[in-house]
């Protein structure tokens, strides 16, 4: 399993393939505000661990498993925001509460959390519920 740091890179090369076609070192490092010899240096035990094919100047491509794990990383990061947003939390605060939670959930609660943004988004009337019990929360604050 990969550590919280390196599902960061795995789901920042996931997106920068995903958006422009590639990911460089120089673009790893600005998305993740690192240096570029931390990407480097996490690059190299991706590879070693295979997420990823690395060849110094050459550029990195993700593995198949470095791909599914993009994939399912960036799904986790969306369906929490999704949740978060379906839940009334302020915008402001959703990147921050995504980032400090996203690593500390097992699958099995990220799949519960799926089914339940499912059912609360089959039915208007549920969502319209929640937002009537957050707006007399409010008041009673």
């Amino acid at each position: 399993m990969p550590t919280p740091t390196m599902e960061d890179y795995i789901e920042q090369i996931y997106l920068l393939i995903e958006t422009k076609g590639y990911a460089r070192v120089s673009a790893i490092a600005e998305a993740l505000q690192v240096q570029p010899s931390s990407v480097t240096k996490m690059v190299q035990k991706l590879d070693k661990d295979e997420y990823l094919n690395y060849e110094k100047y050459q550029g990195l491509v993700l593995t198949p498993k470095g791909k599914r794990m993009g994939k399912r990383l960036v799904y986790r990061h969306e369906l929490l925001e999704q949740f978060l947003r379906l839940i009334g939390v302020n915008e402001e605060n959703i990147y921050t509460d995504v980032e400090g939670i996203e690593h500390h959930l097992s699958w099995n609660s990220i799949d519960r959390i799926g089914d339940l943004v499912q059912f609360l988004e089959e039915d208007n009337d549920r969502i319209e519920q929640l937002k009537q019990i957050q707006r007399i929360s409010d008041k009673n604050e």
